[in-house]
């Protein structure tokens, strides 16, 4: 007896349904192609999960592949608000920073940075792919509402927990009860490859640089999303950039932002060099919004490692670097507005809950409205930035990690981010990119500085 291998993320007619979403969100006019595709038996795009269930008519595969195809020749009426090159988005933006000489980070900033990314991402990690009304009844039934601490399975009610039931992977690691160290996490992996990125090929290393490196030394398995479709595509012969265009209906999710705090880290004072980076990073796997993600994301981190900005001047920065016109920009900008307008966090969560629903739980759009309404309504204090990214829903765990990286910058050293967060990590990373398993957080925060150091060094 044979089982099928079902591997998710790439599989022709499970991408389908998720292109035809992006297109109903960019603009293009799918409508036949879409009546096709459910004529021949065809499924929308699931709604969490990364496969839809077994049992595909006959031929739909080969149905898949050429509307696919077809979906990639329509045109988006966005794309001039919202252009790919570099070239293009820097023309876009008119308050672009200037080139600012790269300064030596603190390498306590720096270790804060490494223990906040940790953190944030570990406290997410339970609830990924919950629904946000899942994560408010959860946390509420073991007194932990506003959310101010690790969820825990203790005293939670044998029915709310059946209806709930925390992210299957992430439980035996990330419940209070059961942390050990930080367990590994593709919102960790990334950065770490990014620190073997720049010491190997500096930091004007190209996107094929990072490609190779993924060849080398990350597992496919370690991949998800538009990360395992560009992987695909490399084994297949494609070259980036076109890695991220060929059948990638993902490409504007959140996965190249969770890839960019290294290139702001080690850029501080810098944000046009770390977006630079950032881009570079970027577009072997994403365009338009979710490459402006990292671009956003970079900016802002290189602003905070300087230590002489708070939350909103960073979250400022990284708006320089983002076409004023484009959807992130506006996501961001809502986030901003509504943290300014509501006391009550809760609320802020439901406005834009109300106006990004519509989006994918792991679509950069919703997650950057999130993460900016976050960090602006905790006004850099570090518990409040990963509790209320963490609390809102979509991508918790990303938006935890991105949320305490920022927040343990602008913290400054490690002594500063609560006992609570860092002793239960223990200086310990799990992780399968080859040489960096069980590695401290301090030796990272040394490596990460030596990088640093070199750039400032540079004539």
């Amino acid at each position: 007896m044979t089982t099928a291998v079902r591997v998710t993320w790439v599989q022709p007619e499970d991408l389908v349904g998720h292109e035809l979403r992006q297109a109903a969100e960019d603009g293009r006019d799918a409508r036949d192609i879409a009546r096709r595709w459910y004529e021949a038996g065809g499924s929308p795009a699931p709604e969490r999960a990364g496969a839809s269930s077994p049992g595909a008519p006959p031929g739909l595969r080969a149905v898949a592949e050429r509307l696919l195809d077809e979906l990639a020749l329509l045109e988006s009426p966005l794309a001039g608000d919202e252009p790919d090159g570099l070239d293009g988005i820097r023309a876009a933006c008119p308050q672009w920073p200037h080139d600012r000489r790269v300064r030596p980070a603190a390498r306590e900033r720096l270790h804060a940075a490494w223990l906040g990314r940790a953190a944030g991402c570990l406290l997410g990690k339970p609830v990924e792919k919950l629904p946000l009304e899942g994560i408010r009844a959860l946390a509420r039934a073991t007194g932990n509402w506003p959310l101010n601490t690790w969820f825990t399975a203790r005293g939670l009610p044998a029915a709310l927990a059946a209806t709930y039931p925390w992210n299957r992977r992430s439980a035996p690691t990330s419940l209070a009860e059961n942390i050990d160290g930080m367990p590994e996490d593709d919102d960790l992996n990334h950065p770490l490859l990014a620190l073997l990125l720049i010491q190997r090929h500096g930091t004007s290393f190209t996107t094929a640089d990072l490609a190779r490196l993924w060849l080398d030394e990350l597992p496919a398995g370690r991949t998800f999303t538009a990360e395992r479709v560009a992987y695909r595509n490399l084994l297949d012969g494609i070259e980036p950039p076109d890695t991220a265009r060929h059948r990638n209906p993902f490409r504007e999710w959140i996965g190249a932002q969770i890839r960019a705090d290294v290139h702001g880290w080690t850029r501080p004072g810098d944000p046009a060099g770390a977006a630079e980076q950032a881009y570079r990073d970027a577009v072997l796997t994403h365009t338009g919004n979710g490459v402006y993600g990292a671009m956003f994301t970079a900016a802002a981190l290189a602003e905070a490692a300087t230590g002489e900005t708070d939350v909103h001047g960073c979250l400022a920065t990284g708006l320089r670097v983002v076409p004023p016109r484009s959807r992130f920009a506006a996501a961001v900008r809502d986030g901003i507005e509504a943290a300014r307008e509501e006391r009550d966090f809760d609320t802020v969560v439901d406005r834009l809950h109300a106006a990004y629903g519509r989006y994918h739980w792991v679509h950069v759009l919703p997650n950057a409205a999130l993460l900016a309404a976050a960090l602006t309504h905790a006004d850099g204090d570090f518990t409040g930035s990963v509790c209320k990214a963490v609390s809102g829903g979509w991508d918790t765990d990303s938006n935890g990690a991105t949320a305490g990286s920022l927040a343990g910058l602008l913290a400054g050293r490690p002594d500063a981010l609560p006992d609570r967060w860092t002793t239960p990590l223990k200086n310990r990373l799990a992780t399968s990119v080859p040489g960096f398993d069980g590695t401290g957080f301090d030796t990272l925060a040394a490596l990460t500085h030596r990088l640093t150091h070199e750039e400032a060094l540079r004539p």
